[in-house]
This record gives structure tokens, sequence and C-alpha cells, in this order.
């Protein structure tokens, strides 16, 4: 078999796309997909990644268990200290003027204004809270070259419950209210990211410690919530196709909208418009986490220098 992989193919540093990861880590099992994809896309120039809150219903510690896990994922694949982690606001805001101070948000902050041409991706796997900070922290970002992608938000163009915008509607009014590029994926496209067990067990699992985990975790997560699934949506895997290629699925451009209490959009059409994607291409995405996987294993390591 070759050793040839992805890793060894030269991507110049000033054409990586620049990402942030934002992850509410432990929420669910489909974050750690989109974790470790993002980890092992070399063509991201990754800043950093965020732990961030999912609100208090499941625990009073949510943002400190999502950090928790994405030391253990790094450490799964060895690359434990190589990541800068920072973490995001433990509560969702209390209003859409008040700030939650983090060193999440000081780390987008500290990106956004750097001095390069290239955008600024944002990939929000959770709730809006440290992007809404960083904004009300240093407005001047929402002219910088920043693109917030955004999992969350229900079917346009009613909308309702949907559980990342449930853990911060402020912080979600705030961004869209603001002058900041938004690439939203609503839940109607989120949720059609499915895997099937079998799938995963034949091409997930026999990659190391990490796809061990990946795997098990998954299937654990499912027995608890409802045993008669076979298969999941990696829901915030999306994130990772769109700025790969943000062409990987339909989108068009609408007027921001915002959200009354029950999460429906209130269409006022005074706002900028954002970018809604209506479908994303689930083969580009999955086969090529699954592929990164395999050669990330195969090689044995991950050159973050080359």
């Amino acid at each position: 078999m070759s050793h040839f992989t992805v890793f060894d193919v030269d991507f110049p540093a000033d054409a990586k796309q620049r990402v942030i990861v934002n992850t509410d880590a432990k929420n669910e099992a489909d974050d750690q997909y989109a974790i470790v994809h993002a980890v092992l896309t070399p063509s991201f120039d990754l800043h950093g990644i965020i732990p961030a809150h999912y609100g208090t219903r499941k625990t009073p510690t949510s943002m400190q268990e999502s950090h928790d896990e994405t030391v253990k994922l790094l450490r799964l694949m060895n690359l434990e200290g190589q990541v800068r982690i920072e973490d995001g606001a433990p509560l969702a805001l209390p209003d859409e003027s008040t700030p939650a101070d983090s060193l999440g948000a000081r780390l987008i902050i500290e990106e956004a204004m750097k001095d390069d041409d290239r955008p600024l991706h944002i990939a929000f796997y959770g709730p809006l809270t440290d992007m809404a900070s960083a904004l009300l922290l240093e407005p001047e970002i929402q002219d910088r070259r920043v693109r917030v992608i955004w999992i969350g938000g229900g079917p346009w163009p009613s909308g309702g419950g949907e559980y990342n915008l449930s853990n911060d509607i402020h912080a979600a009014n705030v961004v869209m209210k603001s002058r900041a590029e938004v690439w939203q994926v609503p839940s109607s496209v989120y949720r059609t990211m499915g895997v099937t067990y079998a799938e995963l067990i034949e091409k997930v699992y026999p990659q190391g410690e990490i796809g061990k985990y990946l795997v098990e975790q998954l299937i654990e997560h499912n027995a608890k919530k409802r045993s008669v699934m076979e298969y999941r949506s990696l829901g915030d895997s999306p994130c990772i196709g769109i700025i790969m290629d943000s062409e990987c699925g339909q989108w068009t451009w609408r007027p921001a909208p915002t959200f009354d209490q029950q999460m429906r959009y209130q269409h006022t059409g005074q706002y900028r418009p954002i970018r809604v994607y209506e479908n994303v291409n689930t083969r580009f995405v999955h086969e090529d986490f699954f592929a990164k996987l395999a050669q990330f294993i195969r090689r044995g390591s991950r050159n973050f220098e080359h």
C-alpha cells in the first residue's frame, strides 16, 4: 500500500484557509467527528479550538466538559499540546448588550484583527455566544474579513425550536444584526448528514484509538437517547465541507432574520444578507473525513509544520 497521503501534499501557507473551531464538544456525539476532521484538514490554517457551553439543562459545567472532551480527542490522536485551546464563555449572554468575556472571545478578536488578506472562518458547532461576545467587545471585527459559519437555526422560513439556537438566542440576534458575514446551515440541512453504524464500523472503527473512540462514544450516546437508532447525523460536519469548498452545497443570500423567544424567524428585511445553505454534498464531506482519518493513521502523524 502506498504511504502517500494528503498530509504529504504541499499547501502553501498563504493559500490555506484560516479557521477557528468553536464547539460544544460533549453535548452529543457528532462534534467529535467535526473536530477531528478540522484538525486533519491540511489546507486549513487552524488557529485554535474554542470549547463552548451548551446550556445548563444537561449539566451545570457544560463548557468545562467540552474542554475536557476536546483535550481527550487530541490526546487520542497524539496531538495534545499541538493545537491551541482557549475556553469560551460558561453560560449564555444575559441580554443583547452584555458580552461574556472569555479567552475564546479574545482569540476571535486577536485573529480577526490580524493583518491578513485571507478570510477568517469561524465554525460554530453550537451556540453563538463567543462570536456575539467578540462583536460586543470589539465591534470593529464585523468589518474585517470574518466569516461566521453556524450550524443552527430551524428550517426556513418559519424556524422554531432548534437546540444550538436555544442555548443562546440573544447571541444569535447579536450576530444577525451585525455586519459580519454569516453562512448558516439550518437544521433542515444538518440533519441530512446521516451515517449508519455499519459504515462507521467499517471505515472509522479500525483507525487507531481515535477511530475506536469515535464509534464507541456515538453508539453509547444513541443507546442512552434512542436505542432503536442504527445511524446518526454528523450534523456539525457541514462546516468543514463548506470551508473547504463553499459550493459543496446549494445556497441563497437572504436578508438576515432575528429570532423571537420561540426561535421563530423574524423577517424584518432591515439587516444585511446572509448565506443560507439549502443542502450539502454529504458524500464530499463524509468520504473526505474517512479518507483523511485512514491516511492519518497509516502515516502515523500529521505534520503541522509542513
